[in-house]
């Protein structure tokens, strides 16, 4: 049996474990409450061998010099991209980002950590990180980021056949799309028997020139080229009437998702490991 010196030591070594337990989770959600910030990506597509832009913005600072902007990308062991003590910093990055990465230094204050990627490549096709270190804390979200080539159609009318025909022409597009011509006044008719469509590969080898042809055409009539693959949809309208040609075009990015939001927190975790190793991604 324990004598009451015991008893008492034990009970005192109880009360310090429970305090030590009470603090360690008031100042841990304390410093995850003043160590976590809300990054924000949106998924984007860029255009093969012209630049594009990896949406991230943040919640602002006035501190310049102690934002830390990091960009990854998954299966690639250098950076993508750093930013810290108000200019970039490239001793890191990867090889295949070399010369055609910035971001918007100006703009870095207040909240914008986008990056611009120089001539997009195929390569560049993943998942992207967009880290970022404040005064406030840190944070982190993911960016799909699809590569690919689109562009808006040239529509156009011929007036030389023995019956009026259009021309729905784009220069680049990637992968293959799908074409399909559609009518304002025969809504619902399938036009493929009288439209050929061909693809030509550029001199890169790589993108191809969309050309589609829509015979036996009627007058008065709006009719819509439209140009489909996993990254775009292009929409080439013309109308043709006894006076005039009008034509207009649109241009819309698919499968863009609502923006991806990762907050970063350490709470209790902090007490029990050494911060250092999570002070920065690598």
């Amino acid at each position: 049996m324990a004598s009451p010196g015991q008893i008492i030591f034990w009970s005192i070594i109880s009360i310090i474990i429970i305090l030590a337990g009470a603090i360690a989770l008031i100042i841990g959600f304390g410093i995850s409450g003043r160590h976590s910030i809300t990054v924000t990506t949106l998924t984007s597509a860029g255009s093969i061998g012209e630049d594009g832009i990896l949406s991230c913005t943040f919640e602002p600072d006035i501190k310049l010099s102690d934002i830390v902007i990091q960009w990854l990308k998954e299966g690639v062991m250098g950076l993508v991209h750093e930013f810290k003590e108000g200019k970039d910093d490239l001793s890191d990055q990867d090889e295949m980002f070399r010369g055609r990465t910035s971001v918007f230094a100006d703009q870095v204050i207040v909240g914008n950590a986008s990056l611009r990627l120089k001539n997009v490549q195929l390569t560049d096709a993943g998942t992207y990180k967009c880290y970022v270190i404040t005064s406030k804390g840190k944070g982190n979200a993911n960016l799909e980021y699809k590569t690919g080539a689109f562009s808006i159609p040239e529509m156009n009318v011929d007036y030389n056949a023995s019956s009026e025909r259009l021309w729905c022409e784009a220069p680049r597009w990637f992968p293959q799309p799908t074409v399909v011509w559609a009518s304002q006044v025969d809504q619902g008719v399938n036009f493929s028997e009288v439209s050929n469509t061909s693809f030509e590969l550029n001199s890169e080898n790589v993108t191809m020139k969309v050309v589609s042809v829509l015979y036996n055409v009627t007058i008065n009539n709006t009719y819509s080229c439209m140009i489909e693959n996993d990254i775009a949809k292009a929409t080439g309208d013309i109308k043709v009437t006894d006076s005039e040609v009008k034509r207009w075009s649109r241009l819309q990015l698919l499968n863009s998702k609502a923006p991806l939001c990762v907050v970063s927190f350490f709470a209790i975790s902090w007490v029990l490991l050494p911060l250092s190793p999570y002070l920065m991604l690598k």
